[in-house]
């Protein structure tokens, strides 16, 4: 496999730091989020920012039939040439609807995703959810990754990691310096896998749960009584956190996913 600085120069052009680029070299690394996101041949496989072609490639060897979405222009022609078995999508994967791009069911993901964008992706990703979404191996930045599969036990624990984990069973995977890509970032890597589930928000609708965990870790120092008060009424709060078996002076930070599920549940009777 030709080092990435190689097939850059190829390309004439360089990593773009406006995409975020940081492009992997350990073709064993490659490999790895191919097992992790379980890809089997003739499964469907979908790859956010392929970039140069390396996870894609080691997408088609385990048999996936893949499709790509590159907003690179220099990129997405790279692709074409060298990989044209690959069906590509050229644009911002924030502005393309996934809903109807991943149609059917059983889909695995796997990306190295850019950091700036890395968690609304994974939200629009979850938002498709399952069952056309099967598993997914999502690259992030390592304190990112830390929220994504903290539990209240943790200081990372937050508004995401119940959002993703209402969604998701989520687990870390592998861990990557930054000498795993070129150029090198200045940060540490964890590629995280999703295994996603029908979501269960308590009885409640998808935005209504979010908008009660959202306010709920609004305002991290208060009881969690009085940051949910910042959306709710105060008295709808306190029948809620009573109905849910919530002490009012506990932090947001440490009730659990079914916690959650009760007070949304309560605030919406």
């Amino acid at each position: 496999m030709l080092h990435p600085a190689l097939r850059l120069q190829m390309l004439e052009t360089r990593a773009k730091r406006r995409f975020g680029q940081n492009f992997l070299v350990d073709p064993g690394v490659v490999g790895r989020i191919v097992r992790v996101a379980g890809v089997r041949p003739g499964e469907r496989a979908l790859e956010i920012g392929p970039g140069l072609g390396i996870l894609t490639e080691a997408l088609l060897n385990a048999g996936a039939e893949v499709t790509a979405i590159e907003l690179d222009r220099d990129l997405a022609e790279g692709i074409r040439e060298a990989l044209p078995r690959v069906r590509l999508i050229e644009g911002d994967a924030m502005r393309v609807d996934l809903g109807a791009l991943l149609d059917g069911e059983g889909w695995r993901v796997a990306a190295n995703l850019p950091y700036n964008v890395a968690t609304p992706i994974l939200m629009e990703l979850l938002k498709v959810g399952a069952p056309r979404i099967s598993t997914m191996a999502l690259m992030f930045q390592r304190e990112v990754a830390n929220r994504l599969v903290a539990t209240p036990e943790d200081d990372a624990f937050g508004a995401l990691s119940v959002q993703v984990q209402a969604r998701a069973n989520v687990e870390r995977a592998l861990e990557l310096p930054p000498q795993s890509f070129h150029p090198a970032p200045k940060v540490h890597s964890t590629v995280v896998r999703f295994e996603l589930v029908v979501p269960d928000f308590g009885g409640v609708t998808e935005k209504h749960f979010d908008r009660v965990v959202r306010a709920g870790f609004a305002q991290r120092r208060k009881f969690v009584a009085n940051s949910l008060t910042s959306a709710f009424l105060r008295e709808d709060v306190d029948r809620a956190l009573a109905g849910a078996g919530i002490v009012p002076t506990l932090r947001a930070e440490r009730i659990d996913l079914p916690g959650w599920r009760r007070i949304a549940a309560g605030l919406s009777a």
